[in-house]
């Protein structure tokens, strides 16, 4: 399979990669020297980026946010998160970071994230994020068209 870069993954291409069961969103790229630390490897902080970077995808697929000034879109802010490194990578590696939601309260939701290569998992990100009014003085609630996406995309369920 040829892999395309920066575009998301259907579920046929993500089986196809070894990634089981397949993800709501899944991105694929390719591991850069500029990633790389004195160890020849991927350093520790560039998978923070690369989840990073689904995610934001992932907030404007669902409509949370565009990411531009104009609206009155919430923020959204890590409250917390639990990082497992696996396995390392290198140089050249073609690798995917996949993105869901798992569960969502009023304000907040939790998503599960993962990278793989070569079909093995080598890393995993969970966290919760909180949506905050502009001003960042309140919460803001999740829309209801998107606790729908969560359901009905994701799998997700309510919590409390």
């Amino acid at each position: 399979m040829t892999m395309p870069y920066i575009t998301p993954l259907t579920a046929a291409q993500q089986t196809e990669l070894g990634i089981a069961p397949p993800a709501p969103l899944a991105m694929a790229d390719r591991v850069r020297f500029s990633e790389l630390d004195a160890l020849h490897h991927v350093n520790n902080a560039v998978y923070m980026e690369w989840f990073e970077r689904a995610r934001i995808r992932y907030v404007q697929d669902y409509g949370l946010s565009a990411y531009d000034e104009a609206g009155d879109a919430p923020r959204i802010v890590i409250r917390s998160g639990e990082i497992h490194y696996r396995r390392e990578m290198l140089m050249d590696e073609d690798y995917v970071v996949t993105c869901g939601c798992t569960g969502f309260r009023r304000t907040s939701f939790s998503l599960a994230q993962t990278l793989w290569a070569g079909g093995s998992l080598r890393a995993s990100f969970t966290c919760v994020l909180v949506l905050l009014t502009q001003d960042g003085s309140g919460r803001f609630p999740i829309p209801d068209e998107v606790r729908q996406r969560f359901v009905e995309r994701d799998g997700a369920t309510q919590d409390g």
